[in-house]
Parts: structure tokens; sequence; C-alpha cells
């Protein structure tokens, strides 16, 4: 997953006397301009967000009284640099939230929210600069203007319009509502979800109540209770605590309980979110409509590879119509084996379904988590991803002490090309705590770009929730950790190799239906037998990791590959029926997604249990109408590996290409175009299901 800062680009300002004791606002001291965390505190963000404003608002009108006709360097260029002080403030205090938060700063993001949108809509609602903007456009074919100019002067006009600079004034006004308001709701989900999912854990005091966890999992255990102070052991509902219990633990009570806490986070009780979901899809569809779409998704598309709702409900269909049956025989053969072996119920509950599909597995495969485990060492692994790119690109990683960071656990890497070059800062923050949201994601403290002959490079965040180290072994992370691993990676190396003039147009600065393919495509060396041999080598003994436990992974790789399509599948449905509502349904959240999942449903509903109360990526991240991506970005991935595959999979003429097509080029030209100019032909789409060994 990517996230991005609220408002793009970045510049670093000269301010006032005034401000010149606040970290934010004055030029930074830190190696290359890096943010001086060991600086900022929580009181500097109100005063720094004022003053940033007040600095952008006066870039704005700056723009606006010159006396000269507008042009693209007075009008464009000055808009793409205007309110850069703003944009590395919102950089630095979202990221936060959500890899670091506190309740004073959330209590800061609800001040902020309303600024900010007035902000946005002091920009975008600006008539006298729309002027200006519509006056350039309308000269475009006369311009001579490079091809990344021509994209950042079609985005800046796109821009005014869908953010309704067309509307009259009482639509403005109602436009301004919507948007405050919704502002608002998205950050009240995220703190619900946070601390929905904070709000559980897991005590457990007896022995035999750890029947079935692994060691790993149990000193896991241990440790998070040692770290509450109490006794036993304590599991929650982070992924590296929740997903090896429910795999593992024998005990079906204990799995369910843990099953329905997840699974009704944000439902009910406190920190309910089902009447903000309806609330933000109401305000969504306002929205959509005054600015004379009919859904949301028809706004949200327009801009997109997928540049039509009918188009994505029609990609997610024809999937699922292929995919549907195999899942179901998925579910049928865990079933089989789980009667097979003492299971007497006469269906699978959710509850079940891991824990006897890793018996499954283990079975089939002769493979499970706690024998992998101890080759992948996260220090390891670091070594090993960094080093994969240094084979196909060149690139080196050196760890820096020098550079301020936001919590002591975040490492940073000064990354240089081959000929030694500064090409990024990355910081890598790979554990779970209290004060980070769960998942993973890539984004950026500062983007790539160039203003006054100076290139200003990125600052790059990967952020993670790995397996912890414990008293008695370091972190050994999970295979499937490591496919994540790469993934975020993946994205990394699209904020590292950005190059352009405009941060709006470098590096993940892409669609949301393309921004996936640099990430997902990495996924696949986890699978291949010469990236393994080169790095997994047992923690304690040194042992390479033996041929045939790569085989099993080779030949796990597609194991439930159906059962974990339909899953992706069923999250972008979910999505497209949130938002192509044209009104509010009237049944309740729970029922409305029980009924646009029903009929390719795998498994059975559980009464009270819902996704999307806690559903972040639609809801309060950037992929509202836009989470059918993932699957989109696979057929993009699945073809464009498969030149890997042909060629090599360190092939150093295709990953320069790879490098220079896709993840050097931003979002300059338009997506179909930058793909085949990498490719050589439009995206197959069979290539996904042959990949996963789903074609007929």
């Amino acid at each position: 997953m990517i996230k991005k800062s609220v408002l793009a680009g970045a510049l670093l300002a000269v301010v006032c006397s005034c401000t010149m004791k606040n970290p934010l606002l004055v030029e930074s001291t830190a190696p290359y301009g890096a943010p001086m965390f060991d600086k900022i505190k929580t009181e500097h963000y109100l005063p720094a967000f004022e003053q940033a404003i007040a600095d952008g608002k006066a870039e704005i009108d700056a723009i606006v009284a010159k006396p000269e006709a507008p042009t693209f360097e007075n009008t464009i260029e000055a808009m793409e640099y205007a309110g850069g002080t703003l944009n590395r403030v919102a950089g630095i205090f979202y990221n936060l939230m959500e890899a670091n938060t506190n309740e004073q700063m959330q209590a800061v993001a609800e001040q902020i929210a309303p600024m900010l949108t007035d902000y946005s809509m002091y920009v975008s609602l600006n008539a006298p600069l729309f002027e200006r903007v519509k006056v350039v456009y309308e000269q475009k074919e006369n311009l001579n203007l490079d091809i990344d100019q021509i994209k950042l002067l079609e985005d800046s006009y796109k821009s005014f319009v869908r953010n309704g600079a067309n509307l009259n004034e009482a639509d403005q006004a109602l436009y301004r509502q919507y948007s405050e308001e919704l502002s608002l709701l998205t950050l009240q989900f995220g703190k619900n979800v946070l601390a929905a999912n904070n709000a559980y854990e897991l005590h457990i005091t007896q022995e035999e109540d750890l029947a079935g966890l692994p060691e790993y999992v149990k000193e896991m255990g241990a440790a998070t209770a040692a770290e509450r102070t109490k006794t036993g052991w304590v599991y929650t509902l982070d992924i590296p605590s929740y997903a090896p219990f429910m795999k593992n633990s024998q005990v079906r009570d204990l799995r369910k309980q843990m099953y329905m806490a997840y699974n009704t986070r944000a439902v009910g009780g406190e920190f309910d979110n089902t009447e903000v979901v309806r609330k933000i899809a109401d305000l969504r569809i306002k929205i959509a409509n005054i600015l004379g779409y009919q859904t949301y998704a028809d706004y949200a598309l327009e801009e997109r590879m997928a540049n039509d709702k009918d188009l994505v409900i029609d990609f997610l269909n024809n999937l699922m119509d292929q995919t549907l049956a195999y899942a179901k025989k998925d579910v049928q053969a865990v079933y089989n084996y789980a009667k097979k072996n003492g299971f007497e119920d006469k269906q699978l509950m959710p509850w079940d379904f891991n824990y006897w599909s890793e018996r499954y597995q283990e079975a089939e495969y002769s493979l499970n988590a706690e024998e992998l485990k101890p080759y992948f060492q996260l220090e390891s692994c670091i070594d090993a991803v960094f080093g994969l790119a240094t084979r196909l690109y060149g690139i080196q990683f050196a760890e820096v002490n020098n550079v301020p960071v936001y919590h002591p656990e975040v490492k940073v890497y000064d990354v240089t090309d081959t000929d030694g070059r500064h090409l990024a800062l990355l910081y890598a923050d790979f554990f779970p705590r209290a004060s980070k949201r769960g998942g993973a994601w890539m984004t950026s403290f500062r983007e790539e770009y160039q203003k006054d002959g100076v290139e200003y490079r990125p600052f790059i965040n990967m952020v993670c929730n790995f397996t912890k180290p414990t008293a008695d072994a370091p972190s050994l992370i999970t295979h499937d950790e490591l496919v994540t691993f790469l993934h975020e990676f993946g994205h990394v190396l699209h904020g590292v190799f950005a190059e352009g003039r405009y941060g709006s147009l470098t590096g993940t600065n892409v669609p949301r239906d393309f921004v996936e393919l640099p990430s997902q495509i990495m996924e696949n060396w986890a699978f291949e037998p010469e990236f393994l041999n080169s790095f997994a080598k047992h923690y304690q003994t040194g042992e390479t990791i033996p041929a045939e436990l790569i085989e099993k992974i080779v030949a796990a790789k597609n194991y439930l590959a159906a059962y974990g399509q339909v899953r992706q599948l069923h999250y972008g449905i979910m999505d497209m029926a949130w938002h192509t509502l044209t009104s509010l349904p009237s049944v309740s959240t729970l029922e409305f997604e029980k009924q646009a999942l029903a009929p390719t449903a795998v498994m059975p509903s559980v009464a009270g249990t819902a996704s999307s109360p806690s559903f972040a990526h639609i809801f309060q991240g950037g992929y509202a109408a836009g989470y059918y991506s993932y699957k989109w970005a696979e057929v993009l991935e699945a073809d464009a590996f498969s030149l890997f595959q042909e060629k090599g999979i360190f092939n150093q003429e295709v990953a320069q290409s790879f490098r220079k097509n896709i993840l050097s080029a931003g979002g300059a030209q338009d997506a179909s175009l930058i793909y085949r100019n990498f490719r050589g032909h439009d995206p197959k789409p069979e290539a996904l299901m042959e990949k996963l060994g789903l074609k007929k």
C-alpha cells in the first residue's frame, strides 16, 4: 500500500524571525535538509500549520496579483511551487499520524482539518486564479511546452474543474461544507479503528490454552504480557500477533474470540464506525453530485487507467466468474481435510479456516511457518532485499546515524546510485506499537523535484508491522512478511528513482491503478530459488535453507490462490458497492455489506461482523473506488514479470528498462503509454490467471 501527504510537492521556505524557533518552519540543518525529528514536538504543529497556510495564501495572492499576462511560468509553474512550506509540514505531520501518533496529535488533526480544507478551497475556488489558468490552458497548443509541462498544465486545469471552480456561489459554499465535514469524518474513522484495535487483548493465564502455538508465538505473547506488566501471555489484533495465533491455536473458542474481536473492530461500542461509514458515503455522493457526477466512482475513476465504473465492475466480475468455482473447491478441500482429521461440524467457520488451511498446507506440502521462520532473520532479509536492488539496478544502501528519526526503532539509509550520486534517504520502520496503525505502507516526507536549477532528492518512509524480536530470538519474519517487505520496497524504488522537474508528477504520483505495479512485481522474487538461496540461512546454525524447503515454498505459491483472489475481489466489490451508490441504502452498514458480498460468498457470514467499519483503505486512505487497483496492477505485473522470466530474473537490460520506463517515469505521461514503453504491448489479462495456476 502507498500513502501520500495531503498536499503535493515540497519547498524549503524562508520565514520571518517570529517563527525561527519552530523546527518545522526553518531550513533544516540535518543532512540533505531532512526533517529535524529530534527537535520537533507536538506543540510545534499547530503554529507551523497556521504560518504555512498564511504563507501559502500569500504565494497564491502574489500569482493572482501579477500585472503581467498569464504564462506557463508565472501561473502554472508558480502554482506548483506555492504552498511548499505547507506541503512539508503536512508531509511530516500526516506520516507521523499513521506511524507514531498520540492523543495530542489527534487533537491537532481535528483542529487543522477545517483549516486545510479552507486553504484547499482558497486555491481551487479562487476565481481570478482560475481565470489565469484558463488563459494559459486555452493557449496550450501554441506554447511549445515539453511533455511534463503539458501534463502539469492539463492536471492544473482539471484540478480546478474537479474541485468546483465552475460551480456557482451557492454550490461552492456547499462544496466547502461537504469537504470540511468529510475531512473530519475520515479522521474520526481512523481514530476509531486505531482505538478499537488497541482496546482489545486476549490475556491467557493457563498454559493449556497455548495448545498448538509454536514457540515463537508463545515467546511473543509472553513478551507482550511483560510489556503490559501482566503475567502469562497476551495476544493483540496487530497482524504479527493475530495471524499466527489464528493459524496455530488448537483452542477453537479462543480462535473464535479473536476472530470476533478483529471483525467487529469499530462495530458498535465506544469506537463505532458503522454510522461514520454511512456519513462518509453520503458526503461523497453529495460531492460527486454537486460536481456533476452520478456517483463518487464516476468522479474518482475519471483520472485512472480504468476510467469508467462499468469497466471496473466488469473487470472485477470477470475475474470473479473465472475464479469463484476454484475458490469453492479450495474451501471444500480444506473442509475435507479437516473432517478426516477430527473436525466434526457440518461447515468450517471463518475462525476455523486459517487453522485448518495451515494444517492442510503442512500435510500437502510439508510446509509450515515455524519451519521457515529461522531462515528469515529480519536483518538478513533487509540485506537481501537491498542487495536485490543492488543486483538489479546497481544502487547502494548505507545505514546512517546522523539523521534524526521520529522513533528509536526507525533506521535511516543513504541510497546512492552506481556513480555515488545521492538518490534518497530511506526511513525504515519495521515493528508494531500502540502508536502505529496496522498494515504496511510507503510514503514520503519529501518528493523529488527541481527548482531554480537545484534538485531536491526524496525522503522515503517505509512502514511495516513485522514480528518483533524477543528475549530469546531476533526478529524472525514469516515468508508472508518477506513478501510484504518486497511489496513495500517496490514502492520505495518507485520513489527513490523519481526524476523530473515537478513533484506532483514524479515518483509515485501516478494513477492509483498503476502505482501498485512496481510494488507487486517485486513480490515475485520471494519465490525465486536463486534469490532465496542467496541469503536464507538459519539464524542459529548458519545453514543455507535446504533445497527441499525452497521447492515447497515454490510448490505452495499458489496454494489457495483462488480463495485468496476471491477475498481480494470481495474487497474491491465492497468498495465499488459503497461508491456507486446514488443514495444511502435503507439497510444498515452490516446488512449492506452482507448483501453486496452474498452472491460470491465462499464462507459462512457471521452475524455482527463486518469489514467496512475498519476498511481504512477506502474510508480513511486514498483507495475510495480504487481498491480494484490491486488486482488491476496484478494483471500489469504478471505480464511485466513474464519478461524477467523470459530474459532472466536478474537481467540487467530488462531491469534498466524497467527503471527508465516505469520507476523513473512518474506521471508525466499517460500510464498506458508508460507501460507500452516498457513491455512493447498492452497488458495481457490472461497472464494473471496463468500465474495463479487458474487458467483453463
